[in-house]
């Protein structure tokens, strides 16, 4: 969604800063009778064009989504169809113009991180290993993307990414160069072209799809639909068969060797990934480079034989050490950002905003760009939370919607949820039906809940709709408190220290499994004196709400 005023605007300027840092400081109709939902009335139908409102959803300070929770398994808003026969001049045409128009996805949906000297520091990684790509007629671009998830992907055209999640798990720069390595190897042999996207994803993207279309129609509703689907990148990154692997690893160890990086350190990197995959297993584990990258011990085992035949060429590393490396990463932000507001439990909560939002227990949600949002387990409902506007009256922001909007109206009326005013709508167009709230928050400014559903299906989601919509609400004392910036820092072991040792020595926030698994070490081991260890450390959140 496109900005709405100068309160919005700083998102823009601060998106995907990926070293964490203190945030910035912070109509007429009488209010309607009673609480709850009493007050409803019969309406008429109004046809006009669809219109799901243009403000972004964010504080004053701070944004309210793109890193994404990962726990909504969405579908791509990008489908790379394989290319026909045709010359190979054109074909790279029509790869970079569709890279090109997916990394402007990326940008807007899920955001890169603005650190200069660390984007140069991969770029420079990613030039070099560039000079050696068997595909000398594509400008390759490296950057990082705002994802707490440890992921990388590339698009058509040379576009490659890795997270910030990535970067704080990687041990060495050999581990950074052999994964932007193995992404030129995908670009390479250009798999994007004939890939698969997962059928689960699909699924889901025909049922949200459908659903959205049905009640919102045009392009609206694929707005709305790809919202869900902005899952960390997920939609960007299509899983590759195990032989897309095999000659991506070939690929990507043999640019890490003839570029001056040890091509062994992918096989350590891959291992470390498995570590920590396995400490964060079943729905709470995000999608990760081993979802979208799949791995085997034989292939692992074959990474390790390859780089051993492998001449590494004499060449001076940018990060010379592991402690030169591990500096370059120091306080990077770990885990969501709390400026985009974060999930405890079902409750969606926000600092800057001052809100919460109680969501189904069993329904799989996310954080997106313009919208926070839910779908149903049988992917035949859809609930979100989005900003709608300015100012302090819900009826007229509701009565503007519907004079922009072709629905018919089944009841509409006012309501205080929680002592704030707000005005109920329930709607259908074309065999759904819709459950639209319009709540005015304490900060002057107009928050909608929409429910969807089939219409044979309203029955069974009404109260549920209607009581996600009730739980809107200012944020409690405790809730506040839930709020935390979490970053990466870098100790140093103490002789003969143990990592539960030097947890409690530093107030290190991982469990010693998992600070283990980052530094690729025995959970048990006994460190060597001097060495520097990853360890994270969490800190109040400075709302400034």
């Amino acid at each position: 969604m496109g900005c709405r005023g100068s309160r919005f605007e700083y998102r823009q300027r601060r998106r995907g800063h990926g070293r964490a840092e203190a945030p910035a400081t912070r109509d007429s109709d009488p209010g309607p009778p009673g609480e709850g939902g009493a007050g409803l009335e019969s309406g008429d139908a109004t046809l006009t064009p669809v219109s799901i409102g243009t403000a972004r959803f964010a504080s004053p300070a701070r944004r309210l989504g793109a890193a994404l929770a990962a726990c909504l398994l969405g579908a791509a808003p990008l489908a790379y169809a394989e290319q026909p026969a045709q010359s190979e001049s054109r074909a790279t045409r029509e790869e970079v113009r569709t890279g090109a128009r997916a990394a402007r996805e990326v940008e807007q949906r899920i955001g890169l991180v603005r650190d200069p000297e660390l984007n140069a520091y991969v770029a420079r990684i990613g030039a070099r290993l560039a000079e050696h790509s068997p595909r000398p007629d594509l400008s390759y671009r490296f950057q990082i993307v705002d994802m707490p998830e440890t992921n990388a992907f590339a698009l058509p055209g040379g576009h490659i990414y890795v997270s910030r999640g990535l970067l704080a798990m990687a041990n060495s720069e050999d581990e950074l160069a052999n994964v932007l390595a193995h992404e030129i190897g995908h670009v390479a042999a250009r798999h994007h072209a004939g890939r698969q996207k997962r059928s689960q994803r699909a699924g889901l993207l025909s049922a949200l799809g459908t659903l959205a279309g049905a009640v919102l129609g045009g392009p609206e509703a694929a707005r709305a639909a790809g919202a869900l689907a902005q899952l960390a990148g997920q939609g960007f990154v299509a899983s590759y068969s195990r032989e897309q692997e095999r000659e991506s690893d070939r690929i990507g160890q043999d640019l890490a060797a003839r570029a001056g990086w040890r091509p062994q350190a992918m096989a350590a990197f891959l291992d470390t990934l498995r570590r920590e995959s396995e400490l964060r297993p079943g729905s709470s584990r995000a999608p990760s480079f081993l979802d979208s990258h799949p791995s085997t011990p034989e292939r692992v085992i074959s990474a390790m034989r390859r780089a051993r035949g492998l001449k590494v060429a004499p060449a001076e590393p940018i990060a010379h050490t592991r402690g030169d490396y591990l500096e370059r990463v120091r306080g990077l932000l770990i885990g969501d950002d709390p400026a985009e507001g974060i999930f405890d439990g079902r409750d969606f909560l926000h600092a800057d905003l001052d809100l919460h939002l109680r969501f189904p227990l069993e329904w799989p949600r996310t954080n997106a760009e313009t919208q926070v949002a839910a779908v149903s387990p049988r992917r035949d409902a859809l609930l979100s939370l989005e900003l709608d506007g300015e100012g302090g009256d819900p009826r007229r922001t509701a009565r503007r919607w519907l004079s922009e909007n072709t629905v018919r109206v089944l009841r509409q009326g006012p309501l205080r949820i929680n002592g704030l005013r707000a005005y109920r709508v329930i709607a259908d167009s074309q065999g759904s039906v819709a459950y639209l709230t319009w709540i005015a928050h304490s900060d002057g400014w107009i928050y909608r809940v929409t429910g969807l559903s089939q219409a044979r299906l309203a029955a069974r989601y009404r109260a549920l709709f209607e009581r996600t919509a009730n739980s809107f609400r200012g944020l409690t004392d405790a809730e506040r408190r839930l709020f935390r910036l979490r970053t990466l820092q870098i100790e140093t072991a103490r002789p003969g220290e143990t990592f539960r040792q030097l947890a409690r020595r530093t107030g290190n926030a991982w469990s010693p499994a998992l600070t283990a698994a980052a530094n690729a070490r025995p959970e048990h081991a006994l460190l060597p004196e001097g060495m520097p260890v990853k360890i994270a450390v969490d800190r109040p959140y400075p709302s400034g709400g």
